[in-house]
């Protein structure tokens, strides 16, 4: 393309009967046109800045990024986690993030990047240890500077955030060991009774720093406040609640304290298990700066270096504390919550296999159910444990021993088995009706199964049981399976035009809605996207010619203003610098969009695609526009107007 050749003459109908401006992408300082106003900067305006700021976002520099990658060798990183084997200029494992047996985990010295075509995971060594260590942004950047010998800018320590979490760390630290100290003392005694009566020894106690919250209001606040912490950093600590008159109170009372521990060895939240009559049964920490339920598991700090090949998931503090004692070293428990897609993706990183071991009763069964689903969508593999006279694994301990609980483990059923003996139960196989609502139900559980082996084998035991003609209902399944077929075939037809529904990096609901209603828009934002991604310096152009509003989707919105930020104050688009200010899946997108090899967005395709998203812009201005009356009208246009003056126009 020539010096000053413009990509597309396009433009949004002004009003006053002015021509549109023309569409440049080429930089305006080397644009012999100067299509844009030559005033203009390519750097962050003030009102950029102040609007960062008050976001609370601080940058770390491009320089000390460059120098923490440079000493984090992706390679040696990741080679430490992973059995890394070189193809030519690659090197490829399996994926430390889902479970598979073909390795799809791609490592890429070239570009210091990584990049999991299985589950769509990617980025730069910042982003695999996020994942991997299950840290925020500026954790992973500590976690790195550290290994490698760097000092954190101040610049960065400053963040109000980041202050905040490091005192929250510190405080549970000084809490976990008041409550222990409390439970040894005279005041623990109730405490004490209580988890002596469990069985657990004194061993144990010490194992897992439990503690003992007494009955007084502000016991723990009392103690805090002394040492210098704010009324500020114990309520976002959730270790303090706040009274009408503004005093502060304690949040556990008269409650054994189970510390909740990180895998690097914080302290993040606590359980607390009450020892009245007043109150819920089990209270735990609410989500803060430093603890996420859905993204952690109690144990797993302990559990993660057994010896063991699996994990146990239980559902309560004790039931974990009262196996580790027995010597099940490998049991791990949720946080007061339902199992989350993000704990099962986290359990896949320690292990493939997973014995269930939840409650008897009604709610602990349908627990097992929905754990089965999600563990499976995991890609783990499910083994679901069934206790016999007792309520719980603790129970059952405490009566037959430990030996007697690994010969449950040994005997435990497939997750296949467990959904069969859950049809039965609900369906009467004694009556012709039941027996039929039984078999659909069956063979729909058939159809889901990958073995072909695995579904004669069940086949052929359930028509023997309930004695049937076998090929019926081997045709009720092929029928399942042909459906099944159908809708996976219409998904992937949909994923021709949109991006793959990837765990990694996949859309939300939102995205997948509008990718379905808007393909060619939404393929044009993304192409726009990749296009300033490896172009900042058009960052300018298109601030001008596309406004955020025209892209549909929020995270499009978002990773848009990041890009725009950084190029217009002449900051590099570096996976490390783009982590900082985005979540992890939009990092998983961007990863994929830098992969060596990909296609890049020419000028003229760039065009194209912003007059596609300005056609869509005016489309839906004159729908608006033509339901506007009055005083809305009225305002639209002030607000045009407004828009215009900022511009400069």
């Amino acid at each position: 393309m020539g010096r000053g050749e413009r990509v597309q003459e396009i433009g949004l109908p002004r009003t006053g009967g002015r021509k549109p401006k023309g569409i440049c992408l080429i930089p305006s300082d080397t644009c012999g046109n100067q299509c844009l106003p030559s005033d203009k900067k390519n750097r962050e305006t003030k009102s950029d800045k102040k609007r960062r700021e008050r976001r609370g976002e601080k940058m770390l520099s491009d320089q000390f990024l460059q120098e923490l990658k440079y000493r984090s060798d992706i390679e040696q990183v990741i080679g430490s986690y992973v059995n890394l084997r070189r193809r030519g200029r690659t090197l490829s494992g399996l994926c430390p993030f889902h479970s598979e047996k073909s390795p799809s985990f791609t490592v890429y010295p070239e570009n210091q990047s990584f990049y999991c075509f299985g589950c769509g995971a990617g980025g730069d060594v910042i982003n695999f240890i996020r994942r991997i260590e299950n840290l925020d942004y500026m954790e992973a950047i500590r976690f790195l500077a550290q290994r490698a010998g760097m000092q954190v800018p101040e610049e960065a320590g400053d963040d109000h955030t980041a202050r905040l979490r490091k005192r929250i760390l510190e405080l549970n630290r000084e809490a976990a060991r008041y409550f222990h100290r409390n439970l040894m003392s005279e005041a623990g005694r109730p405490g004490r009774a209580y988890l002596i009566g469990r069985g657990l020894t004194k061993a144990t106690i010490t194992h897992f720093g439990i503690g003992f919250a007494s009955e007084s209001w502000d016991g723990l606040v009392s103690a805090m406040r002394q040492q210098g912490y704010t009324k500020e950093e114990l309520l976002a600590a959730h270790l303090a609640n706040e009274g009408q008159r503004g005093g502060l109170y304690d949040v556990f009372r008269n409650r054994a304290i189970f510390p909740i521990i990180d895998l690097r060895g914080n302290v993040i939240a606590f359980g607390g298990r009450n020892l009245g009559e007043k109150g819920p049964k089990y209270l735990n920490s609410s989500d803060t700066p430093v603890f996420k339920k859905s993204r952690n598991l109690f144990a797993l700090n302990f559990a993660k270096s057994s010896d063991r090949k699996e994990l146990i998931l239980c559902e309560g503090y004790m039931d974990v504390v009262s196996m580790h004692q027995a010597g099940f070293t490998n049991a791990v428990a949720t946080l007061g919550t339902a199992l989350t897609e993000e704990q099962c993706r986290l359990i896949a990183q320690y292990t493939g296999e997973v014995v269930l071991s939840y409650d008897s009763d009604g709610p602990g069964q349908e627990a097992t159910r929905r754990a089965t689903g999600l563990l499976e969508a995991a890609g783990v593999k499910i083994k679901v444990l069934s206790i016999p006279d007792a309520k719980d694994p603790d129970e059952f301990i405490k009566k037959f021993g430990a030996e007697r609980f690994q010969q449950l483990i040994e005997g435990s059923s497939s997750a296949t088995d467990f959904a069969i003996h859950k049809l039965r139960q609900q369906n009467d196989v004694t009556t012709a009706e039941g027996k039929v609502a039984f078999l659909k139900q069956f063979a729909v559980l058939m159809a889901g199964l990958p073995n072909p082996i695995e579904r004669e084998v069940y086949l052929s035991k359930i028509c023997r049981e309930l004695e049937v003609d076998k090929a019926a209902v081997a045709g009720q399944i092929e029928r399942e399976q042909k459906k099944r077929s159908y809708r996976d075939r219409k998904k992937e037809e949909r994923e021709l035009i949109a991006p793959p529904m990837r765990e990694g990096s996949g859309p939300n609901r939102e995205d997948e809605m509008l990718w379905r209603q808007h393909p060619r828009e939404m393929k044009a934002a993304e192409r726009l996207l990749q296009y300033l991604l490896r172009n900042p310096d058009r960052a300018e152009n298109l601030r001008d010619q596309l406004p955020e509003t025209y892209l549909l989707s929020e995270r499009d919105r978002v990773l848009y203003r990041v890009l725009l930020q950084r190029g217009l104050s002449g900051q590099e688009l570096t996976l490390a610098a783009l982590g900082e200010n985005l979540p992890q899946q939009t990092v998983d997108r961007v990863a994929k969009w830098l992969l060596p090899g990909s296609p890049a967005v020419t000028d003229q395709e760039a065009g194209d695609c912003l007059k596609c998203l300005q056609n869509q812009a005016a489309r839906m201005s004159r729908e608006e526009l033509g339901q506007l009356s009055g005083e809305a009208l009225r305002q639209y246009i002030e607000n045009l107007n407004r828009e215009k003056k900022h511009r400069g126009e």
